[in-house]
């Protein structure tokens, strides 16, 4: 009888499971006495003595010819796997060791690359990728060769699906290989829903998360020997650095960015230093100049709610134009020259919850106000934002 193909092999079914149990019980299979005792059909006993006979679970006598009445007789599962599975498990221990031998041909030929090119490492020091696929197959290559720690800072976007699945899924097996997960995201992103349903997935896993009003840019590093930033023009590009002395101040500015951050913890959204911090950031880029758009990209979150926190914001200084609300902050912080953390005192002090208490009436036509003054001259054609990769 021809024998199926392992890889087609199904799980053996409840019926198959029985026949095989009262085989060994009575020592030899009968049809017909294990059809009554099992109620089943006889045909049905039949197939499956015919699956437990490709699968080496029954054998015929010796001398006996098919699968004949009385004829077949139980084997030991053990048994079984053994003559089933070793020309599979051979066929795979050749394959492995002609991969270990091809691999030791690249090992010889890696030191005469490096002597014919003496300049390599600083030539490649830092390498331009303008494909996304590529780059997915850089990233996903450093991150299976990592040991001891990701650190991620990811300014809010939006991801497809697919992408958002796959990198849960290459980050949760690193975590489960004893591999540190540290990820920066913007305080917006704790309203963002999706995010907060994959970031509590890892952070239930062993992943620590924490948010900060402004981040420094789109950054993964692995090891602390490669990080990978955003291309400089490309979309779907990125540059991946190798030179220790700028993966190692890259590092450094994430570790600085980690001990300002506000931990993630997945039952508390609302952390009240949130909003504080978003109308300080605000208020920072506002000193700068910048227009309601730039503002909006820069912190993450849509023109609409940042329009709402700079009506807030100029409501707590009861400023009734963009230009009387600069002239209320330098009267308060007082003589040019003083530092930011002046800035925080004042912002902290007139937009806490204290003060803005007894002005809700003043509210609406504040923010009426400050949406008009915006429409006037808050646009501008601010340049795109780099692409992430």
């Amino acid at each position: 009888m021809t024998k199926p193909p392992i890889e087609t092999m199904a799980q053996l079914s409840d019926v198959e499971i029985g026949v095989f149990r009262w085989a060994a019980h009575h020592g030899h299979l009968s049809a017909e006495a294990a059809a009554l005792a099992l109620d089943l059909p006889p045909e049905s006993v039949r197939q499956a003595a015919s699956t437990l006979v490709a699968r080496h679970l029954l054998r015929p006598l010796p001398g006996a010819a098919g699968t004949s009445e009385g004829r077949l007789v139980p084997v030991a599962p053990e048994a079984a796997a053994a003559t089933l599975l070793a020309p599979l498990e051979t066929a795979l221990r050749e394959q492995l060791a002609h991969t270990e031998r091809l691999r030791g041909e690249y090992s010889v030929l890696a030191p005469l690359y490096s002597e014919s090119r003496p300049s390599r490492h600083s030539q490649a020091a830092t390498v331009e990728v303008r494909d996304l696929k590529t780059v997915i197959g850089l990233i996903d290559d450093a991150m299976a060769r990592c040991t001891e720690e990701i650190l991620t800072c990811e300014p809010r976007r939006g991801r497809p699906a697919d992408m958002v699945e796959h990198a849960y899924t290459r980050d949760l097996g690193l975590l489960q290989r004893g591999v540190r997960m540290r990820t920066l995201y913007q305080h917006t992103a704790r309203h963002d829903t999706s995010l907060q349903e994959n970031v509590e997935r890892l952070v239930a896993a062993g992943a620590e998360v924490r948010t900060l009003s402004e981040l420094f840019g789109r950054m993964i590093a692995v090891d602390r020997e490669t990080v990978f930033i955003p291309h400089w023009d490309e979309q779907d590009g990125a540059a991946v650095i190798r030179d220790p002395s700028t993966v190692g101040y890259l590092c450094q500015v994430f570790d600085q960015a980690w001990i300002l951050a506000t931990p993630y913890r997945p039952t508390h959204f609302g952390n009240p230093t949130i909003t504080s911090d978003a109308k300080l950031a605000i208020v920072r880029l506002l000193t700068e100049g910048m227009k309601d758009e730039v503002i909006a990209r820069r912190l993450g979150m849509s023109l609409r709610t940042c329009r709402k926190h700079i009506a807030e914001i100029m409501e707590s200084f009861r400023a009734e134009s963009r230009f009387q609300l600069g002239y209320l902050i330098r009267a308060r912080l007082g003589a040019p020259g003083t530092t930011g953390a002046d800035l925080d005192h004042v912002v902290d002090a007139v937009c806490g919850s204290r003060g803005l208490k007894g002005r809700g009436e003043r509210k609406a036509a504040v923010r009426e106000r400050a949406a008009s003054e915006a429409d006037r001259g808050g646009g501008g054609g601010a340049p795109p934002a780099l692409s992430q990769a």
